[in-house]
Parts: structure tokens; C-alpha cells; sequence
């Protein structure tokens, strides 16, 4: 089994910045890709960003440019840091781990963007 715990989410003023973190234990094998994935109230869960054992990346269109994924192996952890907050950016926060169409899910990081 794999556990993902994310963390870093809160309450921020737009334009503001957050950096989230995930870290992944239990059994995990090389090579997996790491994601991050939200869903705002109301609406569908989407990939926001996603990287592979490599460093490629992959990005949504609404966050090209204010968003960067990054990973350390070692440590088995997947970030993203987050520019230029926009109020449409909240949302839960969901880090995924796929290692060969087996996927896992940590429980969420909350996002919020508000005056």
C-alpha cells in the first residue's frame, strides 16, 4: 500500500503564493508519475499538474505559468508551488501517485483564495 499526505494548502489573498507538498510512503516502486489534481465546490475533479520519475511535466492550460510541479526522489515527495493566485484557484488540493494504472489518493489539501 502507498499513503500520500498532503500539506501546505490555507487561506490566501490573490496574487498571494503557496507552496504544497506531498509525501508518499509504504510500497513504492519506481517509476511512478506524481500529480496534482483539484476540485472546486461544485464541479469535477481535474489534473492540475502531473510529473514523471524523468522530471517531464504536464500542466492544465489555466495554470501554465503560475504553477510549477517538481519532485524529489530521494525523499519521494511531489510539490507544487503556486503564483499569482487566482479566487478561481480554490479548491481541495489531491496529490496521486500512478505506478502503472494503479493509482492512489491522499485526502486533500484545501485551497483558498479570497479577499
Amino acid at each position: 500500500q502507498v499513503q500520500l499526505v498532503e500539506s501546505g494548502g490555507g487561506l490566501v489573498q490573490p496574487g498571494g503564493s503557496l507552496r504544497l507538498s506531498c509525501a508518499a510512503s509504504g510500497s513504492i516502486f519506481r517509476p511512478y508519475t506524481m500529480a496534482w489534481y483539484r476540485q472546486a465546490p461544485g464541479k469535477q475533479r481535474e489534473l492540475v499538474a502531473s510529473i514523471t520519475s524523468g522530471g517531464s511535466t504536464n500542466y492544465a492550460d489555466s495554470v501554465k505559468g503560475r504553477f510549477t510541479i517538481s519532485r524529489d526522489n530521494g525523499k519521494n515527495t511531489v510539490y507544487l508551488q503556486i503564483n499569482s493566485l487566482k479566487p478561481e484557484d480554490t479548491a481541495v488540493y489531491y496529490c496521486n501517485l500512478d505506478h502503472s494504472g494503479v493509482h492512489y489518493w491522499g485526502k486533500g489539501t484545501l485551497v483558498s483564495v479570497s479577499l
